[in-house]
C-alpha cells in the first residue's frame, strides 16, 4: 500500500531527477564569475540584485534540464541510452511516465521565472541586455530540438549559455554596460561548459545516432573530439593569461591556473582511452570537478583583486 507520504516522497525524488539537481552546481559558479567580474571593476556589490540574478539563472538552468528530459523521453532516446552518472539523462521519466507532463510544466514555469527576472533587468538597465536575453531564451527552448542536430552548434550551445549569456549578462545587469573585461571573464566558462557536454557525449553516440542527432564524437570520431576538447582547455586557460597580460583581468586571476595540472591529466587520459569508453567514465566526473574548481578560482581571483 502506497501512503500519501511515500507518494509525495516519490514525486519529490522524481522532480529532483528530471531537473538534474547535481548538475545545477555549474550555475552558482558561473554566476559568481559574473558577479566577480562586475565587482572587480566597480567595487560595488548589490546583494538583492545578485539574489534575483541567481534565481533567474537557476530557473533557466532548471528549465533547459526539464525540457531536455521531456523531449528525450518523447523521442524515445531515454529508452536507448546507457546511463552513467554524468551522461544519458536521469532516467526519471522512463520509470515514471506519468510525470512527463509535470516535467514540461516545470520547464515552462521555470522559464517564466527566468523571463520575469530578465524583464526586471531591462527595467533597471535598459534594452542593452535584450540580445543576450533572446539568445538565452532561444537556447533554453530549442537546444534539444534544434542545436543537438548540428555538430558545431551542439558544441557551442552550453558555452554560449553558461559563459557568454550568463557571465556577461550578469556583469551587464550589475554595471549597466558591456566590456572587454567581462568577455575575458566569460571565455573560461564558455570553453569549460562546452567541454563538459563534449565529453559527456562520448558514451551516447549510438543512442544519439538512432534519433538523428549529430555531434562531434559521432561525426569526427573520438580521437578528433579529444583534440577539440584540448582546444577548449587552451581557450579556457589562454583567455585568463591573455586577459591578465592585456590588463583586462587582475593578476589575482592567475589563481585559475592552479587547476591546469588536473586539466592536463584529463586530456592525456582522454587521448589514451578514446577506444575504451568504459575507462572514460571517471574522466567525466573529473571534468565536471575541473570546471567547478577552475571557475571558482576565477571568481575568487576577481573578488580579491
Amino acid at each position: 500500500m502506497i501512503t500519501n507520504k511515500s507518494s509525495n516522497l516519490l514525486t519529490l525524488t522524481a522532480f529532483l531527477g528530471f531537473i538534474r539537481l547535481p548538475f545545477l552546481a555549474l550555475t552558482p559558479v558561473c554566476v559568481a564569475v559574473g558577479v566577480g567580474s562586475a565587482y572587480a571593476r566597480t567595487g560595488v556589490l548589490d546583494g538583492v540584485l545578485v539574489f534575483w540574478l541567481l534565481l533567474g539563472a537557476l530557473s533557466a538552468h532548471i528549465s533547459i534540464n526539464a525540457f531536455n528530459e521531456f523531449f528525450d523521453f518523447k523521442s524515445g532516446l531515454d529508452f536507448k541510452t546507457t546511463r552513467t552518472p554524468f551522461s544519458g539523462g536521469s532516467g526519471t521519466l522512463p520509470h515514471n511516465p506519468v510525470l512527463a507532463n509535470w516535467a514540461f510544466i516545470t520547464a515552462t514555469l521555470m522559464l517564466s521565472i527566468a523571463i520575469t527576472v530578465g524583464w526586471y533587468v531591462i527595467g533597471l538597465r535598459g534594452w542593452g541586455i535584450l540580445p543576450l536575453g533572446l539568445l538565452g531564451l532561444l537556447l533554453v527552448v530549442t537546444y534539444t530540438t534544434w542545436w543537438t542536430y548540428y555538430p558545431l552548434m551542439c558544441l557551442l550551445a552550453p558555452g554560449l549559455g553558461f559563459g557568454i549569456v550568463m557571465v556577461m549578462g550578469i556583469d551587464f545587469a550589475l554595471t549597466g554596460h558591456y566590456s572587454i573585461h567581462a568577455l575575458f571573464a566569460a571565455l573560461p566558462a564558455t570553453a569549460l561548459s562546452s567541454g563538459i557536454l563534449l565529453l559527456n557525449q562520448f558514451p551516447d553516440v549510438a543512442a544519439d545516432r538512432s534519433i538523428g542527432r549529430r555531434h562531434y564524437p559521432m561525426t569526427i570520431g573520438y580521437a578528433a573530439s579529444a583534440q577539440v576538447y584540448g582546444g577548449l582547455l587552451c581557450v579556457a586557460y589562454g583567455s585568463v593569461i591573455l586577459g591578465i597580460l592585456c590588463v583586462q583581468l587582475p593578476w589575482s586571476c592567475a589563481l585559475t591556473l592552479l587547476s591546469a595540472p588536473l586539466a592536463g591529466y584529463i586530456y592525456r587520459q582522454l587521448r589514451r582511452n578514446t577506444n575504451h569508453l568504459t575507462s572514460l567514465i571517471p574522466l567525466l566526473g573529473m571534468n565536471v570537478a575541473l570546471t567547478l574548481i577552475t571557475l571558482f578560482l576565477l571568481a575568487v581571483g576577481l573578488f580579491v583583486s
